[in-house]
């Protein structure tokens, strides 16, 4: 019985994000592994149970979510690539298939995460607020010092405890992470992009990054705050979560 390995783009507008969702008494919402597995299983013609790799919000994108299935059905990975997408809405593509190993878990063999903000801000909203990528980019209605938001970035590299930039109730033993590398850009003309990669996120860890980030550029965080901030493990102290629609998963490491 073969594994098989899929990387997975998404537009997530229309998503009510990633994981399957059946509330009592009405119908399935609309998700990504939802609609991904039965294209899966109207091409392997077998039931079948996709496991993703991140349970992305809704609203949030995806360039390389991975997710992973079993099936008896032997299939040429570039023809399952194919054979999926040919029956997935507009909004999802299949963009690789391999072969792995039976015990592959697209969570627990996961090494690393590359996820990128992407976000628009100046005072004159009439020119600069997003229009036509306004699903892909989120708004700040500020002038934004990009040098000081990659400064405070960099206090967040390393292995801290994230309680202060994770939602409270969070569910998770521990709120202990490693970023392995966070750095704020510009993107053009009031454009910017935040790009995070670590070894795990919490909940709405990495929007948070990004309003706290943003809190810096507007001059009401000082650039050096983020070590105090971590220290305090108060979610009151640091920015607002922003918006889904400027985050998206780049991609996911397994090593070799």
């Amino acid at each position: 019985m073969p594994r098989y390995k899929l990387t997975v783009a998404y537009d997530g507008t229309n998503f009510h994000g990633w994981q399957k969702q059946h509330p009592p008494g009405s119908e399935p919402l609309r998700t990504v592994q939802g609609v991904l597995e039965e294209a899966v299983i109207e091409a392997v013609r077998e039931k079948v149970n996709v496991l993703g790799a991140s349970r992305t919000d809704a609203g949030v994108h995806a360039m390389g979510q991975v997710a992973a299935f079993n099936s008896t059905f032997e299939i040429e990975p570039a023809q399952l690539v194919e054979a999926v997408t040919s029956r997935l809405p507009a909004d999802v593509q299949v963009h690789e298939a391999s072969i792995v190993p039976i015990d592959f878990d697209p969570i627990q063999d996961c090494l690393s995460k590359g996820y990128r903000y992407r976000l628009a801000s100046a005072r004159r909203r009439s020119s600069t607020r997003p229009l036509f990528d306004r699903h892909y980019t989120a708004w700040s209605p500020w002038e934004l010092d990009v040098e000081a938001m990659n400064r405070a970035a960099q206090h967040l590299v390393g292995e801290h405890d994230f309680a202060s930039l994770t939602r409270l109730n969070h569910g998770r033993e521990t709120t202990i992470r490693t970023i392995h590398e966070c750095k704020v850009r510009a993107e053009g003309d009031q454009r910017l992009c935040i790009d995070v990669s670590g070894n795990g996120f919490l909940y709405n860890m990495v929007r948070i990054i990004a309003g706290t980030l943003v809190e810096v550029g507007r001059g009401r965080l000082r650039d050096d705050v983020i070590p105090d901030l971590l220290e305090s493990r108060d979610r009151g102290r640091t920015g607002r979560t922003m918006p889904p629609e400027g985050l998206c998963l780049m991609w996911i490491d397994y090593g070799g």
